[in-house]
């Protein structure tokens, strides 16, 4: 059985700092591309980053030098540092996986986690 479990996530004040992590079991994702979202009250899931296997990585523009993504592949584990937290930030966050080429799009993602809050107090 193929699962992700995120962890990490919590309440912190703007300006903050926070560190995801995304533990995966029931298969090898050293090959995967691995991948964060999120989704705010009222919005749609949207892409934050995301890492090859061979640890190129992409991120939004909105998160782009304050977040940092990174990946264990002996743990088959990989994280997500998130620093200059802001109250935008808030939300539930997703790890995903997808054997293939990099893309943003979630309804291009076969597995994911079951989500961890993040809430950035102002």
């Amino acid at each position: 059985q193929v699962q992700l479990v995120e962890s990490g996530g919590g309440l912190v004040q703007a300006g903050g700092s926070l560190s995801l992590s995304c533990a995966a079991s029931g298969r090898t994702f050293s090959s995967y591309f691995m991948a964060w979202f999120r989704q705010g009250p009222g919005k749609e899931r949207e892409f934050v980053a995301g890492v090859t296997s061979s640890g190129n990585s992409y991120y939004a523009d909105s998160v782009k030098g304050r977040f940092t993504i990174s990946r264990d592949n002996g743990k088959n584990t990989f994280y997500l540092q998130m620093n200059n937290l802001k109250p935008d930030d808030t939300a539930v966050y997703y790890c995903a996986a997808r054997l293939g080429i990099v893309v943003r799009n979630p309804n291009n993602f076969g597995y994911w986690g079951q989500g961890t809050q993040v809430t950035v107090s102002s």
